[in-house]
């Protein structure tokens, strides 16, 4: 599985950005989950969040009511919008798919390039 991302960028605080991940290659083999992390500078990766086959999904704490998880109808994309940006989200964020269980947990079976969101106070 090959993901590709996009739609990271420089924003300020307050502001919206909405990331997009295509999932490519074996995509059809099995269900899969889909999802996002971040690392910032310094830090450890985290998880953002993530989206299950069936819709189930997650968030981290620091994302609840300001970060929407959506897969398209085909499943093969995912995308994050980002509302109410802050300073503490800056990070390199990497799409992820795989199997949920896995997800949920802080890994991934595959993993995109990063795309970077930077937001200025």
């Amino acid at each position: 599985v090959q993901l590709q991302a996009y739609g990271g960028g420089l924003v300020q605080a307050g502001d919206s950005l909405r990331l997009s991940c295509v999932a490519s290659g074996r995509t059809t083999d099995s269900p899969f989950a889909m999802g996002w992390f971040r690392q910032a500078p310094g830090k450890g990766r985290e998880i953002v969040s993530a989206m299950s086959w069936t819709g189930a999904i997650d968030y981290a704490d620091s994302v609840k009511g300001r970060f929407t998880i959506s897969r398209n109808n085909d499943r093969k994309t995912v995308y994050l919008q980002m509302n109410g940006l802050k300073p503490e989200d800056t990070a390199v964020y990497y799409c992820a798919a795989g199997r949920w269980g896995l997800l949920r947990v802080g890994n991934s079976d595959y993993w995109g390039q990063g795309t970077l969101v930077t937001v200025s106070s």
